[in-house]
């Protein structure tokens, strides 16, 4: 977990920022993250206050819910989706720079969120704010988006210096370590398939969150691929990050990993629902 989060998420979303061409419409995507982040966010509060869970529980399925997998899962499916038929066009996918560009900005904002807020939730319950904000600051993610838009603008091509290999081979551990991380906290968990949290989870993430998802695209008026991507990525899986998050605060870990299990498998199913429909209703003109 600490390798994840000191060394392969700031190596990843280093290197997929600097590289990544970010046209000024992609400020629209950033807006559309963080709505549908608040909604999220509004409805987990209201549901664990209703039920009377204590302020650790209540963070824990916030986090499992305002947190997708928009690394391990949203970038291979998003490359998937506008790779394949009908963007398939005579051998080439004229469509996939522009989607993989949104989904680096989901990207970025989901992680940065997730090592910032997602720590604070987590480190909440267990120790007063001001302990929550200085483990938040310590955390290197934050920093190396700032960093990455610096080098964007300095005029130098840093993928020639000697330490650009070793950031993209830290880049690509990320997602078979947080896998294996994850995998761990799986083999010491005794899942309780009657709890209904799990459930209820998945079924806001992978269901409830790309149907608001459609309100905030209409809003910000986001078309075609773009707003085809926003609301496929709305509909991610819980982050295997959650988990690992859980596990370095203590906060409620099994309950973390039977929600990263739950939605996974069930979000098999429902993301093949949710990108047929945002085929159907964004068609690319």
């Amino acid at each position: 977990a600490k390798l994840n989060f000191y060394i392969f998420v700031p190596a990843f979303i280093f290197v997929n920022l600097y590289t990544t061409k970010i046209p000024l419409d992609m400020i629209k995507v950033v807006a559309a993250v963080v709505l549908i982040f608040a909604l999220n966010l509004i409805i987990a509060k209201i549901y664990t206050r209703t039920r009377g869970y204590d302020e650790g529980y209540r963070n824990a399925f916030a986090n499992s819910i305002i947190f997708a997998n928009t690394g391990n899962i949203g970038v291979p499916l998003i490359t998937l989706v506008f790779s394949s038929p009908p963007f398939l066009i005579n051998g080439t996918t004229p469509f996939l720079d522009l989607a993989l560009t949104a989904q680096v900005m989901v990207l970025v904002v989901q992680d940065t969120a997730m090592n910032t807020l997602g720590f604070y939730f987590a480190g909440k319950a267990n120790t007063n704010w001001k302990e929550s904000v200085l483990k938040v600051l310590k955390m290197p993610a934050i920093y190396f988006v700032v960093l990455a838009f610096v080098f964007k603008t300095v005029p130098y091509d840093i993928t020639s210096t000697p330490l650009w290999p070793a950031m993209e081979y830290a880049k690509n551990a990320l997602v078979p370590i947080a896998l294996i991380t994850l995998g761990v906290q799986l083999s010491q968990t005794k899942f309780e398939f009657k709890n209904q949290d799990a459930y209820i989870s998945a079924f806001i993430r992978l269901l409830a969150s790309p149907l608001m998802a459609l309100p905030v695209i209409y809003l910000l008026h986001l078309q075609g691929i773009i707003a085809q991507v926003v609301m496929i990525t709305a509909a991610l899986p819980t982050a295997v990050n959650t988990a690992l998050i859980a596990m370095e605060c203590d906060n409620y870990p099994d309950f973390a990993s039977q929600a990263v299990m739950v939605s996974t498998l069930i979000g098999a199913l429902s993301l093949v629902l949710v990108i047929f429909l945002a085929r159907l209703i964004f068609p690319v003109v």
